[in-house]
């Protein structure tokens, strides 16, 4: 990972180029940044009140930080100069590189750099609060803060919009790392969760060009108990395209991203604003360790609405402990029943020490987090006093019990910025927006359970490719190179059409006969399979009509008695290397969907932990009284994994599909490889 602390955090700055320049060193005098403050200009005699020198070359010393807004070409030269004299990183705010197609521009401006860490090109730079620094060429609602969260973007527009948040969320730092030629997503992860002062980092990610290194960055980050929240958009077309096999359709490049950020506890958003309360809320006391929560509301109908919102999430609202139970009942009057989610009434509305008395009997019950939710009126019309009276009470009860606390209110504008800041200084969190609310404890609850793992994750490794033209081996072929692995298959004998009813009785009643073919990938669909056969007229009849498709046929010994059908598969990507599938499967294993992703090299924990995701598990674990070899399943899939590290980089497509699980064991009736010649 790359030294970052001097462009991060500057005690010398140089400002080189025009207006954008003066806008930063405005920017960054208005945070109170005390260091010293270079500008340079050719022909301008002050930048925002500092006298300008005329060329880099002029800078009596090797800056810690350099913000460049001058051309792109230009561009090269300057950062050459402040290489060659020990400059500690620059921010390249200059557009029309890679993003435009100019490669070989950006090649120069790397080699240019000689080693100086790079910022961009393409990028607006960063407001640093916690340094008071501000490489920024635009407005920015940032103040200073002790302690707060860090964002990292690759678009410009929205790390402005990081800049204006008024959430109560404290932000620490905001960065814009445009194309990533030298400092990328995976560096700035490393660089921040080492600083103290950051309590959690918030990632807008379009493409991550390092997955590896991104991977090992989130993993110091874990760690180092720093928690990550990413906003990923730009869903890759790579699920959606016409693939040979199941898995390529159903692993694309978007599923992966969701496999790297499970493997290290990185909670993924899909809105902005679930991803800001997220951060607040890991911000006031970090992950949880489970999704038991207790909500307190003075309204039946806020009670019934939180406990329906939480119906299709990994949260839940316990009952009441024994003890629990009767003590926060002495706190109220025999009208209210003791439930969670509790509807205390508004019998004691505005009594702060009667509110304080049943929210501390609460806290104490071993909750996760307790909740209060309440919209407290930002009407000029309307008086917040008692509202603000009720938010202050599950603050002291908070700080009372040492109790995760937050309070909620339904609509983000239900929660004025005063109260909010007030309530976070506390340790409370302030939530704006009660789905999000119940998503950002869902999330710290993930990252607590992540975190609270004992195990070693792999190593993920750089992809690769290798070989020539890829080749469609026979579904025989193909079980034959898994059997070596240690997969199960059927006993089954290739030969002509003509010769299938020998076969059959060689092997033994009941039998299946399918075409015998690499070039057809989906036998069922082109009518090449007949199963259950069970006599020579059965076969003979069968082998005379697949003979229409391919002149020759596998005749397998039938497997009965299945409990699931599941499918597991391999597919190759270019930045995430090879990664396996597990899911239901059979003919609607695209319909169901019903999967889960795994980057290679996996774990035995977390194959069983991918496999326990799945809702077709149920059949497997037991139901209606039958079960299946989950240990079978396992190790099935663990000799695909084997199969996959055996040939490393060949791989282009693979489906064991379906996988028959039985009773007493699992066998791969259907196989299909796509791999490249050695």
């Amino acid at each position: 990972m790359r030294e970052l602390t001097r462009l991060l955090n500057p005690s010398s700055i140089a400002f080189i180029g025009g207006n954008e320049c003066a806008i930063a060193i405005r920017r960054t005098l208005e945070l109170g940044f005390t260091g010293r403050i270079y500008a340079v200009h050719p022909k301008r005699e002050e930048l925002a009140g500092v006298p300008t020198l005329r060329s880099a070359e002029e800078i009596p010393e090797p800056v810690d930080a350099a913000f460049i807004a001058v051309k792109n070409e230009p561009t090269i030269g300057v950062v050459r100069i402040l290489s060659a004299r020990g400059c500690g990183g620059a921010v390249i705010y200059a557009a029309g590189f890679a993003e435009t197609g100019n490669t070989e521009l950006q090649r120069k401006l790397l080699a240019a750099a000689n080693g100086m860490p790079l910022m961009g090109p393409n990028c607006y730079g960063f407001v640093n609060t916690l340094s008071r620094a501000a490489l920024w060429p635009d407005e920015t609602g940032l103040t200073p803060v002790p302690r707060g969260v860090a964002l990292i973007t690759q678009s410009g527009n929205i790390a402005c919009n990081f800049t204006m948040m008024m959430r109560g969320l404290p932000v620490a730092a905001v960065f814009s790392i445009g194309n990533q030629v030298d400092v990328g997503m995976h560096d700035m992860v490393d660089a921040l969760s080492a600083d103290p002062r950051i309590s959690a980092i918030g990632l807008h990610v379009e493409g991550l060009p390092d997955v590896p290194a991104f991977a090992r960055a989130a993993a110091i980050a874990r760690q180092r108990k720093v928690p990550i929240v990413v906003l990923k958009t730009g869903r890759s077309e790579q699920g959606a395209r016409v693939a040979m096999s199941h898995t390529s359709s159903l692993a694309g490049a978007d599923t992966l991203y969701d496999a790297l950020f499970e493997r290290y506890g990185i909670a993924r958003m899909k809105s902005v604003s679930a991803f800001a309360e997220t951060l607040k809320f890991l911000h006031n006391g970090g992950p949880i360790a489970d999704s038991r929560l207790v909500s307190l509301s003075c309204s039946g109908g806020e009670a019934a609405l939180v406990a329906d919102m939480a119906l299709d999430r990994k949260v839940s609202f316990p009952p009441f402990d024994a003890k629990t139970r009767p003590r926060v009942a002495a706190t109220l009057n025999e009208y209210v029943a003791i439930d969670n989610p509790l509807d205390y009434h508004t019998f004691i509305w505005a009594q702060p020490e009667k509110l304080t008395a049943t929210f501390t009997e609460v806290l104490k019950g071993g909750f996760d987090v307790g909740m209060v939710i309440l919209d407290t009126p930002t009407h000029p019309k309307m008086k917040p006093d008692s509202w603000a009276m009720t938010a202050r009470a599950m603050a002291a009860a908070s700080q009372a019990t040492g109790a995760r606390a937050a309070v909620v209110a339904t609509l983000s504008e239900g929660m004025p910025l005063a109260l909010a800041d007030e309530l976070s200084a506390s340790g409370v969190a302030p939530m704006m927006g009660l789905d999000d609310a119940l998503t950002a404890f869902e999330a710290a609850a993930a990252i607590g359970c992540n975190w609270a793992r004992a195990e070693e994750l792999p190593e993920m490794l750089a992809p690769i490719t290798m070989g020539s033209e890829a080749h469609v081996f026979s579904e025989h072929a193909a079980k034959e190179m898994l059997k070596a692995h240690g997969l199960t298959v059927p006993e089954g004998i290739v030969c002509a059409a003509g010769d299938a009813v020998a076969a059959a009785e060689r092997l033994g009643y009941p039998v299946t006969l399918k075409v015998s073919s690499a070039a057809i990938a989906h036998k069922t669909e082109a009518g090449g399979v007949a199963l259950n056969l069970r006599t020579p007229a059965e076969v003979e009849e069968a082998a005379r009509r697949l003979s229409e498709l391919a002149p020759d046929v596998l005749v397998e010994r039938m497997v009965t008695g299945a409990v699931a059908e599941l499918i597991i598969g391999l597919t190759s990507d270019p930045q995430f290397g090879t990664a396996l599938v597990v899911g239901a499967g059979g003919i609607l294993t695209e319909l169901l969907k019903d999967t889960a992703t795994l980057i290679l090299p996996t774990t035995r924990t977390e194959i069983e932990r991918a496999l326990q995701s799945l809702k077709v598990w149920r059949l497997v674990e037991g139901f209606r009284g039958k079960s299946g070899d989950a240990e079978a399943v396992i190790a099935a899939v663990e000799a695909v994994a084997r199969f996959a590290a055996a040939h490393r980089g060949f791989i282009e497509e693979l489906d064991v599909n379906p996988l028959l699980v039985r009773k007493d064991g699992a066998v791969a009736v259907d196989a299909l490889i796509k791999m490249r010649t050695p």
